[in-house]
């Protein structure tokens, strides 16, 4: 399984809904939980900044990482990009084949 952080930006009318957000998320995560099974979530944040929400999950590929995305901006995403994620311990031991 390949580690993945998903950085979504919710559209202003999603983030404006402020009250229906766990309801949103809720529908969210059931409809990644059928249509893409092999998905396992390791965390969920809210975050200050330029994104709303990062998830980190583990997922078998990219393909499947695509879905979460396009998931994402079905259930009011603006942008939802799901980003491969490399443990430090590898990176280096990546950089020392350099």
């Amino acid at each position: 399984m390949k580690t993945f952080m998903l950085m979504t930006k919710l559209a202003p009318d999603a983030a404006a809904n402020i009250t229906d957000r766990e309801k949103m998320g809720k529908t969210w995560l059931q409809q990644v939980k059928e249509k893409c099974p092999d998905v396992k979530f390791i965390g969920h944040y809210g975050l200050l900044g330029s994104y709303d929400f990062c998830s980190i999950y583990e997922a078998p590929d990219e393909e499947t990482a695509a879905k979460v995305s396009m998931i994402s901006m079905a259930n009011g995403a603006f942008t939802a990009e799901s980003w491969i994620a490399i443990p430090y311990k590898r990176i280096v031991e990546l950089a020392e084949e350099i």
